[in-house]
C-alpha cells in the first residue's frame, strides 16, 4: 500500500510540474496584439486633441496604439508626465515647459515643434506699422509670459528695440530703443480686443482674437511665424526623447498631411510650426 501511494503522489508531482511549464508558453497570447504599443498622451482639447485624432489611424498601422487623455488645465499633464501615468503631453510651448520643469524639479524635454497659436498686433487705423504715429497708444498683455512675447513681437517688426530681444520675461523698462515715442501699456489681455478702436495699435492673443472675430492671418498687421520660441511642442521625461513610439508620433504630425489639416481648419489662428 506505501508503494502505491509513493507511485501517485510521484505522478502527480510530475503532472504538476509538467502544467507549470506549459505556462509560459500559454502566456505569449496573441502575436498581432503583441505588435501593437500603447501610447498614452494628455493634450487640451483644441486645437491639440483635434490634431492628435487626425493621426490615430495612422498610427495604428506602424504599430502604435494612440490614447488621447484630454486635461482643461496646465498643470496636471506635466504632473502625471512626471508620475509616468503618461507617456508624453501636448499643451505648452518651451518657455512655460522650462519654468514648470524648474519649479516642479523635473526633467522635460521637448521633442518636438507642433504648431503656434500666434500672437499678433491689430490695428482699426493703420496697415502697416510703420504708419503709426509719434506718441500712438500700444496695447499689449500684462501677464508675464505674454508680455514678454508682445514685446519681442514688436522688436521684430522694428518699432522698438529691447535691450535684449531673446528675455522672453522683457518689461516695458526693457525697451532700450523707442524712435516714435509710441505710449506701450500693458493691460488684462482679454481687454484689450475691446479696446482695439482706441489706440493706434494693440497686441491681441489669439484666442481672445478669435472671440472677438478677429483672424490672426487676415487681420492683423504683424504676425508671429513659425521660429517663435511659443511653437507647441510634443514634451516627455528626458531620455524618453527616442523612444520609437514618440518618434512615429512625431513623424505623423510633422506631415504634409497635418500642416493641410492645421491650415484648412483653423484658418490662421493656428499655424503650423514645421
Amino acid at each position: 500500500m506505501k508503494k502505491f501511494l509513493i507511485g501517485i503522489l510521484t505522478l502527480g508531482v510530475i503532472f504538476s510540474c509538467g502544467k507549470k511549464e506549459e505556462t509560459p508558453a500559454a502566456d505569449t497570447g496573441n502575436p498581432e496584439a503583441q505588435k501593437e504599443q500603447k501610447l498614452v498622451i494628455g493634450a487640451t482639447p483644441t486645437p491639440h486633441a483635434e490634431i492628435l485624432e487626425q493621426v490615430k489611424e495612422e498610427l495604428k498601422k506602424e504599430g502604435v496604439d494612440l490614447e488621447i487623455k484630454i486635461f482643461d488645465d496646465y498643470v496636471l499633464p506635466n504632473r502625471l508626465l512626471g508620475e509616468k501615468t503618461l507617456d508624453a503631453n501636448y499643451f505648452q510651448h518651451v518657455p512655460y515647459m522650462e519654468e514648470f520643469a524648474q519649479k516642479n524639479n523635473m526633467e522635460l524635454v521637448a521633442v518636438a515643434k507642433i504648431h503656434v497659436e500666434p500672437l499678433a498686433v491689430y490695428s482699426k487705423s493703420v496697415k502697416d506699422l510703420s504708419e503709426l504715429p509719434e506718441g500712438a497708444d500700444v496695447l499689449i498683455p500684462n501677464d508675464p509670459t505674454n508680455r514678454g512675447r508682445a514685446l519681442i513681437l514688436l522688436d521684430k517688426s522694428g518699432i522698438i528695440k529691447l535691450k535684449d530681444n531673446q528675455k522672453l520675461d522683457s518689461t516695458i523698462e526693457d525697451i532700450a530703443e523707442n524712435p516714435k515715442k509710441l505710449k506701450v501699456t500693458a493691460l488684462n489681455a482679454d481687454q484689450i480686443p475691446t479696446r482695439l478702436g482706441e489706440v493706434g495699435a494693440a497686441v491681441i492673443n489669439g484666442n481672445f482674437a478669435m472671440k472677438n472675430n478677429l483672424n490672426p492671418l487676415t487681420d492683423s498687421i504683424f504676425i508671429e511665424d513659425k521660429d517663435s520660441p511659443y511653437a507647441n511642442v510634443i514634451t516627455v521625461l528626458k531620455g524618453n526623447e527616442n523612444d520609437e513610439r514618440v518618434q512615429k508620433l512625431v513623424k505623423a504630425l510633422q506631415s504634409e498631411k497635418i500642416k493641410k489639416f492645421i491650415e484648412e481648419k483653423y484658418q490662421g489662428s493656428v499655424v503650423p510650426a514645421f
